[in-house]
């Protein structure tokens, strides 16, 4: 039985499961339009400002998933590094109890083009207090607000907004 606290109480494996779900479906998504040459690479930890690294031909993005069980995001903490990637960008998905997702959010730029410069936008505050019970500022994550990400109904959406068009992979034959 799904509860509130499970929410918080495991948000790890909740961002884990939400994280596999997304390449897995991702993933089936692009088979069934006869696209196959995507690579998944995952970072062991997130300390550069992304979850997950998908690359098509010449397009490399470094994707950071937010989640929330709201109608849409509120304000949202990204990164510094992220912007500072070739192509990066962030993904916030609504999740239902069940952990169904959808709709999306887009905060991006076009692929192979970089995310706009964060550094103008306020810094974002710790999630959790110090010992002292004040949330610090984090001097390289900023505060983007959820009218920035634009809302996508669907999965395939989120994948053209990943890699634009999503013609099929040349099949080479294999010679006998």
């Amino acid at each position: 039985m799904t509860t509130v606290a499970s929410n918080y109480l495991y948000s790890t494996l909740r961002e884990r499961i939400v994280e596999h779900v997304f390449v897995g479906d991702a993933l089936r998504e692009l088979w069934r339009l006869g696209v196959y040459d995507v690579e998944v690479l995952r970072s062991e930890f997130d300390a550069h400002g992304y979850d997950l690294v998908m690359a098509r031909g010449k397009i490399v993005r470094h994707i950071q998933f937010k989640t929330g069980t709201q109608k849409k995001p509120g304000t949202v903490s990204l990164s510094r590094a992220l912007a500072e990637k070739p192509s990066g960008c962030a993904i916030w998905i609504r999740l239902e109890p069940d952990l169904s997702m959808g709709p999306f959010f887009w905060f991006g730029a076009a692929p192979g083009q970089p995310l706009a410069a964060l550094h103008h936008l306020p810094n974002s505050r710790r999630v959790t207090p110090n010992k002292t019970g004040v949330r610090p500022i984090r001097k390289n994550h900023h505060e983007v607000p959820g009218a920035a990400f634009v809302p996508r109904s669907t999965l395939r959406e989120i994948l053209v907004d990943l890699f634009g068009d999503l013609a099929p992979t040349v099949v080479l034959e294999e010679s006998e």
